[in-house]
C-alpha cells in the first residue's frame, strides 16, 4: 500500500494479538540523524563561549582598541546572521544534506584560520566565517530533524538538540579553566580554536552517510529517490509513495524558493510569528549576556584593575569559572522546555516565557535602584530571566521557525527568522554597553522588560500552534 512520507514516519507497528507501541519507534538511522544534528548547536555554544573567554587574551596579545574589540565580539554574530539568511536557504535549492555537510567544512576552515591568525583583521575574518557556518546550521539542523521524525516527539527532539548549545557552553567553560590553569599564557586562546577541529572533522565524516530528506525530494518531484532515502532512514524495504503526491509535487516549478512567498497571503502571518519575537528575545538575551559578566566579576571579586599579563589571565580565569553559574538557569529552563513543548504547546510556553523574562528583569532592576547594588536580588532576577527565556522564547522561537513554513520555503523561512534574531543580537552587541553607561541599569532593565512584554503580545496576536502538526499539512 502506498503512503505519504510523513505517514510512513508516523506508522506504529502492531502485532497479531492487537498490541501496539505508544508511539512510532525511531530507527538507528533516525537516532544518528538526531545525534549529528546536535553537533552544530554544541559547537556554537562551545565556540561562542570560548570566544568571550579568549577576548581579553587576544586584546592583550594584539594590543587592540575598543573598536576592534567590538568588531571581534560582533564578527561571529554577524556571520551567523548572514549564514542563516543566505546559506540556510540553499537547503531549499540543493537539498538538506549538502548544506548540512558543507557548513561543517566551513566551520573547520574557520577554526583553523582563527587559531593561526597573525593579526586582528585575519581573526575577525575567520570569526565571521565560523559565524557563517553556525548560521547555516540554524535552519538546516532543524529541518533535518523535523523532517525525519514523528510529529508527536518533534518538539522534544528539536529542543533536545538545541539544548546542546548549553552543554557546549558548560564544556567550553571547563576547557577554558583547565587550559588557562595549565598554560597561563596569552597565546592559550589559540588552543581554544584548535581543540574542536578533530570533533568537527568526525561530524563531517558522519554526515556523509545520512540520507537526504524525503520531504524535500518529494517537493522537487524526485519520488524514486525519496523512496530510496526513506528506506534508508526507516530501515525498511516496503516503501511506496503515493502517485498522487508525485503528480502534485512533481508539477511544482523546479527553481530556487521565492523569498517573496514569505510575505504573501497567509504566509505573512507565519513569517511575523517566526521572526519578530526572535528579534525581540535576542535583544534581551544578548544584552543580559553582555551585562552579566560584570555582575559575576563583582560577585567573585575579580581584580579588574590589574593590567599585568598575570592579572589579565587571573581575571579571565575567574570569569570562566564564575560565568558557569549563569548556565544553570539555561540548563534548567531548556530541560523544562523539552518536557513541556509537546504537552502544552509552543504558544503558551513562548507567551508565558516572555512575561516571566519581564518579571526577572524588573526584579534585577529593583536590585540596582539607587547607588548601592543589591547583588543577591540582581542575581535572582538574572537567574529567573535565564530560566524563563530558555523555557519560552529562546527555545520556542527556534522550534517554531522550522515548523510554520511549507517544505518549499522551510529553509529560507527558518533562515530568515534566525537572521532576524541575530539582527537583534548584533545591534545589542554594539549598543548595549553605551546604553548601559547612558541610561544606567535601573533604566535599561525596565526597557528590556517592555521589549519582552511586546514579544508576548506579538506572539499572542499572530499565534499559530504547531504542536503535533503534520508538516505535510502545510
Amino acid at each position: 500500500m502506498k503512503h505519504s512520507v510523513q505517514s510512513y514516519i508516523e506508522e506504529i507497528p502492531s502485532w497479531d494479538d492487537g498490541s501496539t507501541l505508544a508511539s512510532a519507534p525511531l530507527s538507528s538511522m533516525q537516532w544518528l540523524v538526531w545525534s549529528l544534528a546536535t553537533a552544530g548547536k554544541f559547537f556554537e555554544g562551545l565556540i561562542v563561549f570560548m570566544g568571550g573567554i579568549a577576548l581579553p587574551l587576544v586584546a592583550e596579545e594584539f594590543s587592540i582598541d575598543p573598536t576592534q574589540k567590538g568588531l571581534i565580539t560582533a564578527a561571529t554574530l554577524a556571520g551567523i546572521l548572514v549564514g542563516a539568511l543566505l546559506l540556510g536557504g540553499l537547503a531549499d535549492r540543493f537539498g538538506r544534506k549538502p548544506v548540512f555537510i558543507g557548513e561543517m567544512v566551513l566551520l573547520l576552515l574557520g577554526l583553523l584560520g582563527a587559531a593561526t591568525s597573525p593579526n586582528t583583521t585575519a581573526l575577525i575574518l575567520w570569526l565571521f566565517v565560523m559565524g557563517l557556518a553556525l548560521g547555516a546550521d540554524y535552519p538546516t539542523a532543524h529541518l533535518v530533524i523535523s523532517e525525519s521524525i514523528p510529529a508527536a516527539i518533534r518538539g522534544r527532539l528539536v529542543l533536545g538538540a538545541f539544548s546542546f548549545q548549553a552543554l557546549g557552553a558548560v564544556i567550553g567553560t571547563a576547557i577554558c579553566a583547565v587550559m588557562l590553569s595549565s598554560h597561563p599564557e596569552l597565546s592559550t586562546w589559540r588552543l581554544f580554536y584548535i581543540l574542536p577541529v578533530i570533533p568537527v572533522a568526525f561530524v563531517i565524516w558522519g554526515r556523509l552517510f545520512l540520507p537526504e530528506s524525503s520531504h524535500w525530494l518529494v517537493s522537487k518531484g524526485h519520488i524514486d529517490k525519496a523512496e530510496k532515502h526513506l528506506r534508508k532512514l526507516l530501515n525498511r524495504k516496503d516503501i511506496q509513495l503515493l502517485q498522487l503526491e508525485t503528480a502534485e509535487e512533481g508539477a511544482l516549478p523546479r527553481r530556487s524558493a521565492d523569498w517573496s512567498r514569505l510575505f504573501q497571503g497567509k504566509q505573512l502571518r507565519s513569517t511575523i510569528l517566526a521572526s519578530l519575537p526572535w528579534f525581540l528575545q535576542d535583544i534581551s538575551t544578548y544584552g543580559i549576556g553582555i551585562f552579566t559578566p560584570v555582575i559575576i566579576a563583582a560577585a567573585f571579586g575579580a581584580e579588574s584593575h590589574k593590567h599585568t599579563v598575570a592579572g589579565i589571565i587571573h581575571n579571565d580565569l575567574l570569569g570562566a569559572r564564575g560565568t558557569a553559574l549563569v548556565d544553570i538557569g539555561f540548563l534548567v529552563g531548556i530541560a523544562f522546555a523539552i518536557w513541556l513543548s509537546d504537552r502544552l504547546g509552543r504558544m503558551p510556553l513562548q507567551i508565558f516565557g516572555f512575561i516571566g523574562c519581564a518579571f526577572g528583569l524588573l526584579i534585577a532592576a529593583a536590585g540596582s535602584l539607587g547607588n548601592s547594588n543589591n547583588l543577591p536580588v540582581i542575581v535572582v532576577g538574572f537567574f529567573l530571566f535565564q530560566f524563563m527565556t530558555n523555557l519560552g522564547p529562546n527555545s520556542q522561537t527556534y522550534l517554531i521557525a522550522g515548523e510554520v513554513f511549507p517544505t518549499k520555503v522551510r529553509g529560507i523561512g527558518a533562515g530568515f527568522a534566525a537572521a532576524c534574531g541575530k539582527v537583534g543580537a548584533v545591534l545589542t552587541a554594539f549598543l548595549f554597553p553605551s546604553l548601559l553607561q547612558t541610561l544606567g541599569t535601573d533604566r535599561l532593565l525596565p526597557l528590556l522588560a517592555l521589549i519582552s512584554l511586546l514579544g508576548a503580545l506579538i506572539t499572542w496576536l499572530y499565534r499559530v500552534e504547531t504542536k503535533g502538526m503534520d508538516l505535510e499539512a502545510l
